[in-house]
């Protein structure tokens, strides 16, 4: 194979970036609440829920274990994909148990498309489509770290390619 450029994993907090805040809320909250047995308009809480009152403890620890479990669940997912540019190829990796492989020869792609949110683009992060011929693209990545510079990186080896 040929030299590496660039290597890259789609970002939890790229992809996901208020299920990232929430999640962390959740567990700090719910740390909180499992540590101390203390919530927030508590009394109201007895007066509305009152069968509630002997297991606040257990909400905060049940809420700390779905902030975790989306976290890894999300952190899991990220490393099992990974995108990397060569002088003469692209090569996405996907999957753990069962792997998908695609490997795009600079000489056949036609056209890299990055699509970005608002939000997006203000933590550095864009979608990555490339089409080698036809409507329909050949790789699609989301979340992934400046993707400008993947476009302009595969632009520079389509052309130097062609030279």
């Amino acid at each position: 194979m040929s030299q590496i450029l660039y290597q890259a994993r789609p970002s939890i907090w790229r992809m996901h970036p208020f299920g990232s805040l929430v999640a962390i809320a959740l567990i700090g909250f719910g740390g909180y609440i499992s540590l101390t047995g203390q919530l927030p308009y508590r009394a109201e809480l007895d007066q509305l829920v009152p069968f509630m009152s002997p297991y606040w403890n257990w909400t905060g620890y049940a809420l700390v274990v779905i902030g975790l479990f989306n976290l890894l669940g999300w952190w899991f997912a990220s490393l099992v994909d990974k995108l990397e540019i060569h002088s003469r190829e692209v090569v996405w990796n996907h999957g753990l148990l069962s792997k998908s492989y695609t490997e795009i020869n600079m000489a056949s792609i036609r056209t890299v498309r990055v699509n970005q949110s608002l939000f997006q683009r203000i933590v550095g992060a864009g979608d990555l489509t490339i089409f080698t011929s036809g409507d329909v693209p050949e790789l699609s990545v989301k979340g992934l770290p400046r993707p400008n510079e993947i476009r302009d990186l595969i632009k520079a080896q389509s052309a130097s390619d062609e030279a």
